[in-house]
């Protein structure tokens, strides 16, 4: 059987403090991984199995290049690279403002592209490097947070970019995108409506959302040796939302 090669490897993870980013730490460091761990606070990471903490803020241009930089001269190029650090607040069209347009493309996309261009190019010049994306299903079909939606829409397109560009020089780019997961981003939903939950899982086939660590496999999956030969996919982790609308069959033809 083939193993999935990440034992040793270095594994550069954004947004590491939040309830995806503690799963995908946790992921990468059981399988032997040496984890470098990004948030915006350093003692946001303070509990997790980190080999070393990079604090910046992905909306500073600035603090994105000195982050990256700093990444590779005191860790080197990292073998892999998860985006994970993504936020909205603009939940719907009539929510959309220049101010929340600029923020969130800034933060899901703009500030995401500038921290893996100089990474990746590292990656390619060294020969070998895996790069995924944690995205949304929200880039693939609309379910609200339009600038957030169009942001990770991006992400997907700059990860096939980076697929077809640097695919000759030993450098893949996936996506990862999930549904629904509870985490605490979703904490200001559920505080205006406790049975957000219960409408939710309505909406997925499994009958249930995704947890953290099933999308966390998934991004290590991705990631690793055993997905030598995938290069610029989207993979939904989506517990089937986006195979189709089970309400629309148990509601109007059932």
């Amino acid at each position: 059987m083939v193993g999935s090669g990440l034992a040793g490897k270095t594994v550069v993870i954004t947004g590491a403090s939040g309830g995806l980013g503690a799963a995908l730490v946790s992921a990468f460091a059981d399988k032997g991984a040496r984890v470098v761990g990004c948030d915006v606070a350093l003692d946001a990471m303070a509990a997790l199995p980190l080999e070393q903490k990079i604090a910046f803020d992905l909306l500073d241009t600035q603090s994105v290049a000195d982050a990256a930089q700093r990444i590779l001269e005191t860790s080197g190029c990292p073998d892999v690279l998860v985006n994970n650090a993504g936020w909205t607040r603009a939940e719907t069209v009539a929510d959309l403002t220049p101010a929340a347009i600029e923020r969130e493309v800034d933060l899901n996309l703009t500030g995401v592209m500038c921290f893996t261009n100089p990474l990746s190019r590292a990656m390619a010049a060294r020969g070998q490097g895996s790069i995924v994306f944690v995205s949304s299903v929200n880039a693939l079909l609309h379910y609200g947070n339009p600038a957030y939606a169009s942001a990770k829409a991006g992400i997907n397109a700059y990860a096939r970019s980076l697929a077809v560009e640097l695919g000759c020089n030993g450098v893949r780019a996936n996506v990862v995108a999930p549904g629904s997961i509870r985490t605490p981003a979703w904490d200001h939903r559920l505080a205006k409506d406790a049975d957000i939950p219960a409408k939710l899982k309505r909406l997925y086939p499994l009958g249930r959302l995704v947890d953290t660590t099933e999308v966390a496999e998934a991004v290590a999956f991705l990631a690793s040796d055993l997905a030598s030969g995938i290069t610029g996919t989207v993979l939904p982790v989506d517990g089937g939302l986006t195979a189709g609308c089970l309400p629309f069959i148990n509601d109007i033809l059932g």
